[in-house]
């Protein structure tokens, strides 16, 4: 193994599991400097996270293995994914491979598996927030898979290696489909981190939850895993971000520096968005996402109608 997959591997483990709390805290304090506030320190979710690991869980009555199963696949699954990740453009090799498809089918897993678990409860506000997650994810999933499709056109293969070198030659950023891809994710990093307008982090009304809905019947521990998992997923997207939409030319190291500098750029744009855009009505949600997918759609035709260059 080289220095720079290790270097690599390094970022991924210590990076997706240390450092991914600091990405929601980071945007909350942006976000409230943005509105003229002091805000929380961007070390408030590791406090968070402290204070439950403490706290001793209460489990709901009746409740099935499922309920007991849904932490740690939803865990599982984002530790895979971090793996999965390259970090400028390297990877040490893990066995699980780096196939955008599998990665987009991992973050299913994770949504699939606690929205199962509200509905194993039975819980009122946890069945509304996991009804809308699952009306959400439908097309967040489909408009990302199509992302995956375009960006890799040019490079013939989903391997998430050979997609971020891909966006480190210039040629790629004369293509529209590029930049199609680019809107999309866009729209899909918002639905995925559950930010405004889709999803209001901020609240704490049951009625207008969605991302935090099928939480509510955990406690302790088990929802310490689950709000780093949420964490976790904020990382993943601003990596997948950084190595498929950023330029990144030049050796390991170069593009390292354009990695650390990349997802605080990320995160305060994040920021602005939620400060500038009202969370939307639920309904309006799908059409929202639809319009990703129209996106990628033209981004396809665009591509092919140039002759697939």
């Amino acid at each position: 193994m080289s220095v720079a997959g290790a270097l690599a591997g390094a970022v991924q483990v210590l990076g997706g599991v240390l450092l991914a709390p600091l990405i929601p805290g980071l945007i909350q304090r942006l976000k409230a400097r943005l509105q003229g506030r002091p805000g929380p320190s961007p070390l408030q979710p590791y406090r968070e996270l402290r204070r439950l690991w403490h706290k001793s869980g209460v489990a709901p009555f009746p409740r099935t293995v499922i309920y007991e199963l849904a932490p740690p696949v939803v865990v599982a699954s984002s530790l895979v994914a971090l793996v999965m990740l390259p970090i400028g453009g390297r990877s040490p090799g893990w066995p699980v491979g780096h196939d955008a498809l599998v990665l987009v089918g991992l973050l299913a897993l994770g949504r699939f598996a606690i929205t199962l678990a509200a509905w194993d409860t039975g819980g009122g506000f946890g069945l509304m927030g996991a009804s809308r997650e699952l009306t959400f994810g439908v097309p967040v999933e489909a408009v990302l898979l199509m992302v995956m499709v375009l960006v890799a056109l040019p490079v013939g293969s989903t391997n998430l290696i050979a997609l971020s070198d891909a966006a480190a030659r210039p040629h790629v950023w004369g293509e529209p489909a590029h930049w199609a891809a680019l809107l999309a994710f866009v729209l899909v990093m918002l639905a995925e981190t559950g930010r405004q307008p889709i999803d209001n982090p901020d609240t704490h009304l049951e009625l207008t939850m969605v991302h935090e809905g099928p939480l509510l019947e955990y406690a302790g521990r088990e929802l310490a895993y689950l709000q780093w998992a949420a964490a976790a997923r904020h990382w993943i997207m601003l990596v997948l971000a950084t190595e498929l939409f950023v330029p990144h030319p030049g050796p390991f190291a170069a593009r390292l520096a354009v990695l650390v500098v990349s997802v605080p750029v990320w995160c305060g744009l994040l920021a602005v968005v939620e400060t500038t855009q009202a969370k939307m009505r639920v309904l309006r949600v799908p059409l929202f996402l639809g319009a990703g997918g129209l996106v990628c759609l033209l981004g396809l035709a665009s591509w092919f109608a140039g002759g697939g260059s």
